[in-house]
């Protein structure tokens, strides 16, 4: 950690905030302070910018290949530093070593996909219908991007925003959460050893967002902005690329569904709960947030549920054996407390957990809650931790229709043992992505993404590199 660096990384140089403020990177899991970074304002964000503008023309131009090689040295270099990587994770924002290695294992492939995406960018040709004039289709970088990245997956949602720009021969300015800086600057190092030139990643680590993102987006010079984050933020971006027209990919919240139905094989639904519901605490926006049970087996399936729940161990990210480390902060962990609360208040009963630990640390049990209202605050809130709150039902149209009464649509789960049923409802489920018989649906060669207000757009796969190309149409007249 000793050698992560920890000023600002513009046009190619490492250097402090203008005005010489630091931010504090506290560890969740003792809160003490881990390092402290540059925090940069206003002045500094204009510079990334016009560091990323002067540096478009050249990238635009470079040769693919060039751009993949670039790309396959940072995918090689990432996984060479895998321990480095995951304990600056682990000590930034909490979550177990071992989960941490399998993120630093989930960003790298981002490098290698879009490595192999940046040689395969084509147009067309083709003749008009009127047979007077050739159609020339050519895809060009949409330019200087704004990044924007959370703190629950600080390496991987850099490098899934990160690696398909570079494909594209877009540059960058991007800021990372405040929680999480350390990744973010440590994936800037790798990328300026891989080879990238200056200028075409540019990091500006804050705590001042709206005084370094506003005046990017109004200003006109950005033209694209990629943002993972909260659906109430990303309404207020949404606004601020209207004046300017930016082109925008939105990853916002999620309240996906997770559906049980009787013919399900128990064992496997148990399993992939525990997937959907406990990776990374529970702070992922795919998380499963309401758990939707057939009544025949609802009973069965909460007791198995709660078992396992209750056998995971607590504790620090970096202590042997441990399963669940703690919250992202005080803030996070208080939010989840007064959900839990609130459901108990209106009648759901505590199977496990719910119950806040002594000591220091953002620690919060993993939690089963039953005979849950449907009033309750956390059917309507993306929860964001490790609570698992089910409800009953008895046929697919009535669990359809709840699974779909939410204004988000990212993801939903469905187990059943029968092909029919799992097309049929998974086809019904208003969401970008579903995970039928799997609690695990993030891949870089699958397209991510919802609908609704989980947000606008697709990040990996194929389609993952259109959203920073734009198409040009050339008309030439056939003489």
């Amino acid at each position: 950690m000793s050698d992560t660096p920890t000023q600002l990384f513009i046009g190619g140089t490492w250097t402090d905030a203008a005005d010489g403020a630091v931010l504090p990177v506290h560890d969740p899991a003792t809160g003490e302070t881990v390092r402290r970074v540059a925090d940069a304002g206003a002045k500094d964000a204009r510079l990334a910018e016009d560091a990323a503008v002067r540096a478009q023309e050249a990238w635009a131009r470079t040769a693919p290949r060039a751009r993949s090689g670039i790309l396959r040295r940072a995918h090689e270099i990432v996984l060479d530093r895998t321990d480095a990587l995951a304990r600056l994770m682990t000590a930034e924002m909490g979550k177990p070593l071992a989960e941490a290695r399998g993120e630093v294992a989930y960003a790298a492939e981002f490098f290698r996909w879009f490595s192999e995406e940046a040689v395969r960018i084509d147009g067309g040709h083709g003749v008009l219908p009127d047979g007077r004039t050739r159609m020339l289709l050519s895809r060009r970088p949409v330019g200087p991007c704004l990044l924007i990245t959370p703190w629950n997956f600080p390496l991987a949602m850099g490098a899934r925003k990160i690696a398909p720009a570079v494909a594209a021969g877009c540059t960058m300015v991007h800021k990372p959460a405040p929680q999480t800086p350390l990744s973010s600057l440590a994936l800037a190092a790798i990328l300026e050893e891989a080879g990238l030139p200056d200028g075409v990643l540019n990091v500006v680590t804050t705590s001042r967002a709206a005084e370094v993102c506003e005046p990017l987006l109004r200003g006109g010079r950005i033209r694209k902005l990629s943002f993972t984050g909260s659906t109430a933020v990303g309404r207020l971006l949404l606004a601020q690329c209207a004046d300017t027209v930016v082109r925008t990919s939105m990853e916002l919240g999620g309240n996906a569904p997770f559906i049980v139905f009787d013919d399900a094989d128990l064992d496997a639904a148990v399993d992939g709960a525990m997937i959907a519901k406990m990776r990374n605490m529970g702070e992922a926006c795919t998380a499963a947030n309401r758990f939707f049970v057939h009544r025949t087996v609802a009973e069965e399936f909460s007791r198995r549920l709660a078992r396992r729940m209750e056998a995971l161990v607590v504790g620090p990210g970096t202590r042997d054996g441990v399963d669940v480390g703690p919250l992202i902060d005080a803030a996070g962990r208080a939010k989840v407390e007064e959900l839990v609360a609130d459901a108990v208040r209106r009648g759901a009963r505590v199977l496990t957990g719910g119950r806040t630990p002594q000591g220091p640390g953002c620690f919060y049990p993993p939690t089963v809650l039953t005979d849950v209202s449907p009033d309750s605050a956390l059917m309507s809130t993306e929860i964001f931790g490790p609570v698992a709150a089910i409800l009953t039902f008895d046929d697919e149209d009535e669990v359809v229709r709840r699974a779909n009464d939410t204004p988000w649509g990212l993801v939903g789960y469905l187990y059943t043992e029968g092909l029919d049923r799992g097309l049929r409802v998974g086809e019904r489920l208003e969401t970008g992505m579903v995970g039928l018989n799997t609690g695990l649906v993030s891949n870089p060669a699958a397209p991510f993404g919802g609908v609704k207000q989980s947000g606008l757009g697709r990040e990996g796969g194929r389609v993952g590199i259109e959203e920073f190309l734009e198409y040009q149409y050339m008309a030439v007249p056939i003489r």
